[in-house]
């Protein structure tokens, strides 16, 4: 089933043989037919019910202990073989509300109905589809060398990562506890700026804390004629938005990176009556820990200073409400880093692995590294965009489309064959533990 190629390399001093190995085409067709259904048949977050149990039936297929609906929807499978390292494998499974748009034969055609009656189109516009169908090709792999290693394989299939809630609801229901603790974590992304065929990777913080805040400015409300008789919160709002851009700017050190972003504000519903209240909602990013609670404490030191000034009365005062969607930082253990970028180098070539920058978005496999005693955590890019469209595009400039676009549509072949490949050699690069 597998071609398979000797190398012989050397990581801190020591010497390990690793397998290069290429899927055959009858593998790769199997896994192509998963990927195109996990395409065809998304599902939103928390409702990964038919992907979760599809993800059970592989993994098990492939001679793993499977635990299903574990955190919810989540999948856990184990492959235990002797003594040794205890590496976790994690993909997430859930699409996005989003209607495709790429024409291609195979786009998703989904629409589920809200709790409101609406319609919405779901689309796997994040790359998800990718991240399990490499897990299934890695899981299969690993099984059918279990001869060459020694340890213990976990692999989880994750829900809700796009709500930042998946990771936290598998780890609260005892995944560190009801199984074996992992020695390393590892996943990967697919990555919307990197050809298919290249991987690339981040040393130390790779994507950032997110928070979400609602801001609630209360005023009180009257005839658009008489501003004098009322406490305008939409000229408030409007001083706070513009005070709270300064505190990137001008609290926190140039040397700490950070984000504040309004992506939402709503006051009043006529043109000459002034509300009483006006909503906004942020998203903070960060990479540390103090940076984070800086932001959040300005926030609210700026929004109640304001509504003082403006002379709103103190028991209307700004409500700041943080939200229970906090998802820390994915830190990617340095040494451990650098350890599997040389084990990619020896698989794919250097030249197709890249070092990157670390993004602000969000990824809350990150938390599986934060429990105590920390765990050395990975997390890296998986190139998936067209190779023509990405020279097309250095060509001319036009932009790529981008993750959560409708428009996104991984060159899934070699997309597939690549993060098969890396992601097998670095679970047996570490179940082959040199150190």
């Amino acid at each position: 089933m597998w071609r398979i190629s000797l190398i012989f390399i050397v990581l801190s001093g020591c010497p390990i043989w690793l397998s290069a190995i290429e899927l055959t085409p009858r593998e790769y067709e199997r896994l192509e037919a998963l990927y195109l259904h996990l395409h065809q048949n998304p599902e939103l977050s928390l409702n990964e019910k038919l992907t979760a149990a599809r993800m059970a039936a592989e993994l098990s297929g492939a001679g793993f202990q499977v635990t299903e609906q574990f955190g919810g929807t989540g999948v856990v499978a184990v492959l235990s073989n002797g003594a040794g390292p205890t590496i976790l494998v994690r993909a997430d499974m859930d699409a996005l509300p989003v209607r495709e748009q790429t024409g291609l034969p195979y786009a998703s055609s989904v629409l589920v109905m809200t709790s409101d009656g609406r319609t919405q189109p779901v689309m796997h516009a994040c790359g998800h589809d990718v991240h399990m169908t490499v897990l299934v090709g890695t899981a299969r792999q690993l099984a059918r060398s279990r001869h060459q290693w020694s340890g213990t394989v976990i692999m989880i299939a994750q829900p809700a990562e796009e709500l930042g809630a998946g990771a936290n609801a598998m780890l609260k229901a005892g995944l560190f506890t009801k199984f074996p603790r992992p020695d390393f974590n590892l996943a990967l992304h697919v990555s919307a700026s990197l050809p298919a065929g290249k991987v690339g990777y981040v040393a130390g913080p790779a994507l950032a804390n997110v928070d979400s805040l609602d801001i609630t400015i209360h005023g009180i409300g009257g005839h658009g004629a008489y501003p004098h008789s009322v406490r305008d919160p939409i000229v408030l709002s409007a001083q706070i938005v513009t005070a709270l851009q300064t505190i990137v700017s001008r609290e926190l050190s140039p040397l700490d990176p950070a984000v504040l972003s309004l992506g939402s504000i709503h006051g009043g519903h006529k043109h000459n009556v002034i509300p009483d209240k006006v909503t906004m909602q942020l998203t903070l990013r960060s990479y540390t820990s103090a940076v984070r609670l800086q932001m959040i404490g300005a926030i609210k030191r700026i929004t109640q200073n304001l509504a003082l000034a403006a002379g709103v009365p103190a028991d209307r005062m700004p409500e700041v409400v943080l939200k229970d969607e906090y998802t820390p930082v994915a830190y990617n253990d340095p040494d451990l880093m650098y350890r599997l970028a040389a084990i990619f180098r020896s698989q794919i070539g250097a030249e197709n692995v890249i070092e990157s920058s670390p993004v602000m978005g969000g990824e809350d496999f990150g938390r599986y590294g934060q429990v105590k005693p920390k765990i050395p955590s990975v997390i890296y890019w998986l190139g998936a965009v067209d190779r023509d469209l990405y020279e097309k595009s250095q060509s001319n400039g036009e932009p790529l489309p981008s993750l959560h676009s409708p428009l996104f549509a991984p060159e899934y072949g070699i997309t597939i064959r690549t993060g098969v490949t890396v992601m097998t050699a670095a679970v047996l690069n570490l179940l082959r533990d040199i150190d």
